[in-house]
C-alpha cells in the first residue's frame, strides 16, 4: 500500500460475529454453564447462534443494524417476558447476570444487539401442521390475545396498523414498477381497496392488542407428547387480532397447506375467543395485506444479501400470487 493511502477502515454493511468471541460474551455475562459449542445458526433479518453448554442449547439472536432498533427490539422482549408470566408457551429472553433482557454489541457497522433464548423443546411439525395441531396452535394464538389487554410496554413499536402494513411497504416496493405501470397500478388499485375495507374494523380491545405477526409453523416447535413453543416474535406489534389469523393463513397459502388444516386453526381460535362479523369480512383484505408486507420484507433484505434474484420472474411470480388472494376462490389456493 501507498504511503498516501487512506488506512480508515472501510465501512461494512452487515458483519459477521466471531462464534468463539460470541460464545465467551455469552458465557460472561448470563447465568450459564461453560459453552461447549457455538455455532453460526441462520441469517436471516437478524444472524441467529446456536450455544450449546455442558447440560443445555441456546439460541442466541443478534439484530442487524438496518432491520430493529433498540426500542423495537425492548418491546418485543418486554412482551414475551409478559406471556410468559401469563403461561403462554413462549420461549421468552433470558435475562443477563444484571437483569437486562438484552446486551449491547459493538460491530463494525455499530450498535446490534444480542438476545439469548432457551433452545425451543422439541422440533418444527414434519411436513408442516396437521389438523390437530393447527388447532392447538390456534387456541394458543387467541389465549396470547385474550391475555394481552394489561401489557404496558416501556418501549415502543410501530403499530401493525394499515401505514406501517401498507404504505412503507409500497415504499419499498413500488420503485421497482415504475417501468410496468400495468403492474404498478394494479398494486396500487389493490392498495387503495384494501384500506377502504379496513376503515371500520375498530380499533380497541378485543379487536386490537398485540399480536405476533408471524404464527406460523416455521416459528413453532413441537415435543413428541404434542407441547408448543412459540418463538420468533420479531414482528410483533400493536394491531388488529384478526391480523394474525390472517398471516397464518397468508404463509398457509404459500406453502400449500390443505383448507382443512386452515379450517382446525380457526376452530382452535374460536374455541378460546371467536371473532366477530367484522371480523371474517376484513379476513381476505388482511391475508393480502400481510401477502404485501410480507414481499416488503423479504424485497428490503434481499437488496441487501442477494440483488441478482431481484429479475423479472422475482416481480411476476409475487404479483400472481397476490392476484390470487384477490380472486373469488382465495381459500382454494
Amino acid at each position: 500500500m501507498g504511503e498516501g493511502s487512506n488506512k480508515t477502515p472501510f465501512p461494512v454493511a452487515r458483519s459477521t460475529l466471531c462464534e468463539s468471541a460470541l460464545a465467551d460474551l455469552v458465557y460472561t455475562l448470563y447465568p450459564i454453564d461453560l459453552p461447549r459449542n457455538c455455532f453460526f445458526w441462520h441469517r436471516g433479518l437478524s444472524d441467529v447462534y446456536l450455544v450449546e453448554t455442558l447440560s443445555s442449547l441456546y439460541i442466541f439472536r443478534v439484530s442487524h443494524c438496518h432491520w430493529r432498533t433498540k426500542t423495537e427490539i425492548d418491546f418485543e422482549l418486554q412482551f414475551l417476558d409478559y406471556l410468559h408470566g401469563y403461561d403462554v408457551p413462549v420461549a421468552a429472553p433470558i435475562k443477563t447476570k444484571d437483569g437486562d433482557l438484552s446486551i449491547e454489541i459493538l460491530a463494525p457497522e455499530g450498535k446490534r444487539y444480542g438476545v439469548l433464548f432457551p433452545y425451543a423443546q422439541g422440533e418444527i411439525a414434519l411436513g408442516d401442521f396437521n389438523c390437530c395441531q393447527a388447532r392447538q396452535l390456534g387456541t394458543i394464538v387467541a389465549h396470547l390475545h385474550s391475555v394481552c389487554q394489561d401489557f404496558k410496554p416501556l418501549a415502543h413499536r410501530p403499530p401493525l396498523n394499515t401505514t406501517y402494513l401498507l404504505d412503507k411497504s409500497l415504499h419499498i416496493i413500488a420503485p421497482f414498477l415504475h417501468h410496468h405501470p400495468c403492474d404498478l397500478h394494479f398494486l396500487l388499485e389493490t392498495v387503495a381497496e384494501i384500506k377502504g375495507q379496513l376503515e371500520y374494523l375498530p380499533g380497541d380491545f378485543p379487536y386490537w392488542g398485540v399480536c405476533w405477526g408471524d404464527p406460523h409453523s416455521g416459528n413453532v416447535h413441537i415435543t413428541s407428547d404434542n407441547q408448543m413453543t412459540l418463538f420468533d416474535f420479531d414482528q410483533c406489534g400493536y394491531g388488529w387480532r384478526v391480523f394474525d389469523v390472517a398471516k397464518f393463513f397468508q404463509v398457509s397459502l404459500q406453502s400449500g397447506l390443505s383448507r382443512s388444516v386452515r379450517q382446525a386453526f380457526l376452530q382452535g381460535y374460536d374455541h378460546t375467543a371467536s371473532l366477530t362479523q367484522i371480523e371474517w369480512s376484513v379476513l381476505q383484505s388482511l391475508t393480502q395485506t400481510a401477502y404485501i408486507w410480507s414481499w416488503s420484507i423479504s424485497l428490503n433484505n434481499t437488496i441487501l444479501t442477494d440483488y441478482s434474484r431481484l429479475d423479472c420472474h422475482y416481480f411476476s411470480h409475487r404479483l400472481e400470487g397476490l392476484k390470487r388472494l384477490k380472486c373469488k376462490d382465495w381459500e382454494l389456493f
